[in-house]
């Protein structure tokens, strides 16, 4: 798959604005003591609710992907992460085994460091290293640039390298890393991305108000562990 056009949500503006947010939503679970009962009831909860798709780490891709059989809930899973300091050679490995078990995403953390120190050829061989694998499965490609620990030069050079390596969406951030999704970061990177890319805000974001407001400053995503709470409009308890 080479095309940058992203995955549209499952609901169209005018019914985000009535508060159908589900289609919007990657139900997510990467807790590192995570059990298989856990992302058995993920992908439960994510049927039950029509989100977009179940984010989970990659041992547990094929249980979702079985799980999810049917229910038209795409299955992500996740690379290089939460630090984003793999070699490429074993980010491209990981996706491919991710890609090979049923993932339908694959949301990778760039290199930070690169990133930090503006190298964006650097940025462009690793990320688009792993485009390619992702793109033989026909999946899509995420990447998670890590805002809490860029400047805004940073971000827009890391969403620049991106667009040029042909990633199908950006990623405010892993939620391991310290803050999280802002309104101001969506803003930049749908700014700097332009209108053919995916902006996924992640981290933070646990009431349908964020969400809005998240979806109202440029993103297609949203990646989070309270997406119950966000379309019951409760509040999200959660630290993701």
């Amino acid at each position: 798959m080479t095309s940058n056009n992203p995955l549209t949500p499952n609901s169209s503006a005018g019914e985000t604005a009535t508060g159908d947010l589900a289609g919007f939503i990657d139900h997510t679970l990467l807790a590192p003591e995570a059990s298989r009962a856990d992302i058995l009831r993920l992908c439960q909860e994510a049927a039950t609710h029509h989100f977009k798709s179940v984010c989970v780490n990659p041992v547990w891709v094929e249980t979702a992907k079985k799980a999810l059989l049917g229910t038209g809930v795409l299955t992500c899973t996740v690379v290089g992460f939460p630090l984003g300091t793999h070699n490429t050679d074993v980010k491209v490995f990981e996706a491919r085994g991710a890609t090979m078990d049923g993932a339908d995403e694959v949301d990778m953390v760039i290199n930070i460091a690169s990133a930090r120190a503006l190298d964006r050829d650097a940025l462009v061989s690793d990320i688009s290293a792993v485009a390619e694998v992702v793109h033989a499965e026909d999946s899509i490609l995420k990447v998670i640039i890590e805002t809490s620990l860029l400047s805004d030069d940073e971000k827009v050079l890391a969403c620049q390298a991106a667009v040029e390596a042909g990633a199908d969406f950006v990623k405010t951030s892993t939620g391991f890393n310290g803050g999280g999704a802002t309104a101001q970061d969506v803003a930049l990177m749908r700014q700097t991305v332009g209108p053919e890319l995916g902006v996924k805000a992640s981290g933070g974001v646990r009431t349908r108000e964020k969400a809005l407001e998240m979806i109202a400053a440029g993103a297609t995503r949203i990646g989070t562990s309270s997406g119950i709470a966000i379309v019951t409009g409760a509040a999200g308890t959660s630290a993701y």
